[in-house]
């Protein structure tokens, strides 16, 4: 696994999309694979929730009809807390203040998943998974309680 990459792809989601505080990769085991977190966060104990998190939604999805878990999101008084499936094997954690554009945010981690896939597992990326152009380039080089699909 390329350590840079993944690191670079959180870092371009954190530039892109304005109120993201924190973003991390776990397993979804919840074993914690990358973080980019302040210090005031644990991110072993950040990554072991979310991937509890991901079993439930992964179930309550699958129980419903709804198809695949994507993401969920949990809004907290001081921000939010965004989880994202990455294929089976992952997920992207991503916490943000109380300003950050949700569309924004979904907008641009789409495309974003599909390269940390590609980087965790090493494959080549998704074609449908979006290519960075123009002020993007930098995430391609280096790169409510609510439940959306429950």
């Amino acid at each position: 696994m390329n350590h840079d990459a993944l690191a670079g792809e959180m870092r371009g989601l954190r530039e892109q999309v304005p109120g993201i505080t924190d973003t991390a990769v776990a397993a979804a085991d919840g074993m914690l694979i990358a973080a980019d977190t302040a210090d005031t966060i644990d991110p072993e104990s950040l990554a072991a929730i979310a991937a509890a998190g991901l079993g439930i939604a992964r179930r309550a999805t699958g129980v419903t009809g709804r198809g695949a878990f994507r993401q969920t999101v949990t809004y907290g008084s001081q921000g939010l807390a965004a989880f994202y499936a990455v294929g089976d094997t992952a997920l992207m954690i991503v916490l943000g203040d109380e300003g950050i554009d949700l569309e924004r945010l979904h907008e641009r981690t789409r495309p974003a998943l599909g390269r940390i896939e590609s980087i965790l597992t090493g494959t080549d990326p998704d074609p449908l998974a979006g290519t960075p152009t123009g002020s993007d380039a930098l995430v391609g080089a280096v790169t409510e309680t609510a439940t959306e699909g429950v």
